[in-house]
This record gives structure tokens, C-alpha cells and sequence, in this order.
């Protein structure tokens, strides 16, 4: 350990107290080390509650860690601080999750109005077209949902053009009928 002699055995002196269970060496660093563990946590982390909180954490930890305490390791002060650092990372990386997750929420939309309406369209609509019988509603479905020419229907179908269209357009008039019916 570097710095003063005095302090150093000091310091060494309260580790084992710390390792042997000492309650009062917990209270004594508490006293000698909570104002710097508190002024790191305010600085990294901006909010005087949350520091409190780290605080409280970090000599928690140093409580139930104190078996891994080692002179040899360092400063007690070093050990704090370094406890103190990973804290307030942690914080930070669950302020990030959180804001992540809100605005990840907030991105979420639930079904629009629109999208429901389109969907009871097409309820409508393929309840419409299985009224309709084959081949009418085939190709009704080519020409209108497929976007297919009348003569490439005719001809995947092996139907005359004539016969396509005549069913095309009594289709089309049948599925008007039946929609203005359902939206009355």
C-alpha cells in the first residue's frame, strides 16, 4: 500500500476487522468512506436518491463480501470506489433497458382502425366469393386479387376469352350485391 504509513495500517487494521465480522469496523468505514462512495455515485449517476441507493448497496456488498477482503489487494477505499463504479454502471444499463423498452413500447401500435377495417373487408370478401361457385370466384380471384389479364386467366383456366370476361363482369355485379347487402 503507498501513501501514508500510518494510514495504511489504519486501513489494513479495519479490513480485518471487516473480515472477522467486526459490526463497528462496518460502522467505521461507513463513517470514513460513505461521503466518497456517495460523491461518486451522485456524480455518475446525477440523482441524489439513487446515489443514497448505490450507497446503501455498495456497503451491503462490502458487508457480505468482507471475506474477500485482502490487505495485499489494495485499499479499502479502492475497493469501495471500484464497487461504487460498477453500481452506477449497472444503473445505467438498466436506465438504457428501460428507456430502450419504452420506446420500443411506445413504437408498438396495436391494430389500426384501418387495419381492422381491411380485415373485416376481406371476411366479407371471401365469404362473398364462396357464394359465387366455380369457376366464377377462380376467376374473379385471378383477375381481381391477382391482378391477372383476362387472356392469361383464359388461358391457365383453358376457358374462351368471351366466357372470362361474361364471368368477370356478372361476378364483379353479383359481389357488389352482396357486399351493399352485408353493409346495411
Amino acid at each position: 500500500m503507498t501513501g501514508d504509513p500510518v494510514q495504511a495500517a489504519m486501513g489494513e487494521d479495519l479490513m480485518r476487522r471487516l473480515v472477522d465480522g467486526d459490526e463497528s469496523a462496518l460502522a467505521e468505514a461507513y463513517q470514513r468512506f460513505g461521503a466518497l462512495v456517495h460523491t461518486i455515485a451522485q456524480r455518475s449517476v446525477g440523482e441524489h436518491h439513487e446515489a443514497e441507493d448505490i450507497t446503501q448497496q455498495v456497503f451491503v456488498a462490502l458487508w457480505k463480501g468482507r471475506a474477500s477482503l485482502d490487505p495485499g489487494n489494495g485499499s479499502l477505499g479502492g475497493w469501495l470506489a471500484t464497487v461504487t463504479r460498477r453500481r452506477c454502471a449497472d444503473l445505467h444499463a438498466a436506465r438504457a433497458r428501460r428507456s430502450r423498452d419504452e420506446r420500443a413500447f411506445a413504437q408498438e401500435e396495436g391494430p389500426s382502425v384501418t387495419a381492422a377495417q381491411d380485415v373485416v373487408e376481406q371476411v366479407y370478401l371471401a365469404d362473398a366469393l364462396q357464394a359465387l361457385g366455380d369457376p366464377r370466384a377462380t376467376i374473379i380471384r385471378m383477375a381481381v386479387i391477382e391482378d391477372r389479364r383476362h387472356e392469361d386467366i383464359a388461358q391457365t383456366l383453358q376457358l374462351p376469352l368471351g366466357t372470362v370476361k361474361s364471368h368477370v363482369r356478372r361476378g364483379l355485379t353479383h359481389l357488389r350485391k352482396h357486399l351493399e347487402e352485408v353493409n346495411r
